[in-house]
């Protein structure tokens, strides 16, 4: 209902809708959407904050292989299995896992070590979380139950969806205003990019958003799953999955004598066969069954996949591993029309498919939406700015979100790259060194509240700002000098998933620059001393750089 009483139209409707379900989890939206955009290079920071990995450098796939598998029977022969990763365009060591006979199920059940893909030596590799912090903080959260942290963050995402479909409608010009941006116009200025970074990605913002809620719908909406498998998850997802099964399941084990010893048939022939079938991607992993017997199986999986049916599933071959000949899969059954249009929507989202230049495409679309979302939330700051002037002071809600913003907003760049300091300063054999990397995170994203809540608000993101610029362009001098391979090496190894790393956060502090030299670039301007109303001595004007938001 309008001031005067009559109602509202629609547009000024889906405009108080957009403004407040934006701003009220509008900065836990940011996080999220930073951390998620980080996370399309989530193998990538792996690699950077392992330094010890950098010295494993590919060569040919066979010659890789067979140094990995004489390996295997030094560090496990009496393993019922062998899983090989082999290094590839965002992997440079070899990935070893295997599992022991009566070995518990799930993850607990496998050991796990890194191999130099050049010797087949294993590497011992510093305790971090890496990437996969970044990654599952942005669906989970961190320090509360996952099912807590997923409902937060399937709620926040709800707001997001919302705030994107009552945006297109509450700006009747957006395309048009598009292809207009006014530099130097306060809020005018903020609403072009807001509105400039929103509809440049608009396709990819209601994408991320709305596979986001897919990704974790049968969480929130369960009662399908309950009501025809009773709870029964695994039949579920496993039917999902079109009935694909791994080596060795579903066919039972044969009823005869305990198999005898065996030496493992060549792997060189097996590579080859699976090279000529997949040219493009090549050979991704190799699982070894029953390794060292007369039932050995030999797996081959190829090394990813451009399709969005199947997350980006991939092909596999089958050998018998004591003779080395071909063996027929049993064909997996087709997913279900539904199971594919699932996959369709959330394969962006997850981006196992992405090439290079996808994933790029990907990661800035999500550098937008980052944008997108914390120009929304200065924009709140700043459309109130004329209100203040009128009160002559600034009203503690509004304090308050200056504040949040500084500290959600600046202060998690300032955290994220204090996270990647922590990983290659603290002692590499220190006791619970994963969780204290983690600790340092936040500890430094408490710091910038503290440093929003002191300092005057331009100031406070000027200085979180160049931090964050600073921290981030330092990171490939960091990584030089504590043991990680220069990014010209890497370069010049081919070692694109450390070398991608260093230029994502050279990236990053370039935006971050910029920002706090356009900060510190406008001098203070005092707004007009307004005269009280009964005459007398003119009320002391206040500093416009301490009221006016970036």
């Amino acid at each position: 209902m309008r001031p005067d009483g009559k109602p509202e139209g629609l547009r000024q409707s889906m405009s108080w809708l957009h403004t407040w379900s934006g701003l009220l989890l509008g900065w836990l939206l940011y996080a999220v959407f930073f951390t998620g955009t980080l996370s399309y290079f989530v193998d990538e920071v792996d690699e950077w904050m392992r330094p010890e990995l950098h010295r494993s450098v590919p060569g040919p796939a066979v010659a890789t292989a067979e140094r990995a598998l004489d390996a295997m029977q030094q560090l496990a022969p009496g393993a019922a299995s062998w899983t090989l990763n082999l290094p590839g365009p965002r992997q440079t060591a070899v990935q070893a896992s295997w599992r022991m006979p009566g070995a518990a199920a799930g993850r607990g059940g496998t050991q796990r070590a890194q191999l130099d893909a050049a010797t087949g030596e294993k590497i011992e590799v510093r305790e971090t979380r890496g990437g996969n912090f970044l990654y599952r903080f942005h669906f989970e959260l961190y320090a509360m139950p996952r099912v807590w942290g997923r409902w937060i963050v399937g709620t926040a995402t709800m707001f997001m969806f919302v705030a994107i479909l009552s945006g297109v409608v509450t700006h009747k010009k957006i395309f048009s205003e598009f292809f207009t941006f006014r530099p130097k116009k306060g809020q005018r200025s903020w609403l072009d990019a807001h509105n400039a970074t929103a509809v440049l990605a608009l396709p990819f913002h209601v994408m991320i958003t709305f596979s986001g809620l897919l990704l974790l719908m049968f969480m929130l909406m369960p009662w399908g799953i309950d009501a025809v498998y009773q709870g029964d998850t695994r039949t579920f997802f496993a039917e999902r999955r079109g009935g694909a099964m791994g080596p060795g399941e579903g066919g039972g084990r044969r009823a005869e004598a305990p198999p005898g010893a065996a030496p493992l048939a060549p792997i060189a022939p097996m590579l080859q066969l699976a090279q000529a079938r997949w040219p493009e991607h090549g050979v991704g992993s190799i699982t070894v069954q029953n390794p060292g017997t007369t039932r050995a199986t030999v797996e081959l999986r190829q090394g990813g996949s451009d399709s969005l049916s199947g997350r980006g599933g991939s092909e596999r071959l089958l050998f018998d591993g004591a003779t080395g000949e071909a063996r027929s899969l049993p064909p997996p059954r087709p997913p279900s029309a539904a199971g594919t249009l699932y996959d369709w929507f959330t394969g962006p989202h997850l981006a196992h498919f992405a090439g290079p230049a996808t994933r790029w495409l990907l990661f800035l679309s999500g550098v937008l939406g980052t944008v997108m979302a914390g120009s929304g939330m200065v924009l709140w700051v700043v459309k109130r700015l004329p209100e203040r002037r009128k009160l002559g002071r600034t009203p503690r809600g509004h304090r308050l979100v200056e504040i949040l913003n500084v500290a959600a907003l600046a202060g998690l760049s300032v955290a994220v790259a204090a996270y990647f300091w922590a990983n290659r300063l603290l002692p590499a054999g220190l006791q619970g060194r994963a969780d204290t990397e983690i600790q340092v995170f936040f500890a430094a994203w408490g710091l910038c509240l503290l440093h929003a809540l002191l300092r005057p608000h331009r100031r406070a993101w000027a200085e979180l700002m160049g931090l964050a610029a600073l921290a981030f362009a330092a990171l490939p001098l960091l990584n030089a000098a504590t043991g990680g391979a220069p990014l010209p090496v890497a370069i010049a190894r081919g070692q694109w998933s450390i070398a991608g790393f260093d230029l994502v956060v050279l990236f990053l502090a370039a935006v971050h620059g910029f920002i706090a030299w356009k900060l510190r670039g406008t001098a203070p301007v005092a707004a007009p001393a307004r005269r009280p109303a009964g005459g007398g001595r003119p009320a002391q004007p206040v500093p416009q750089a301490q009221e006016q938001s970036p």
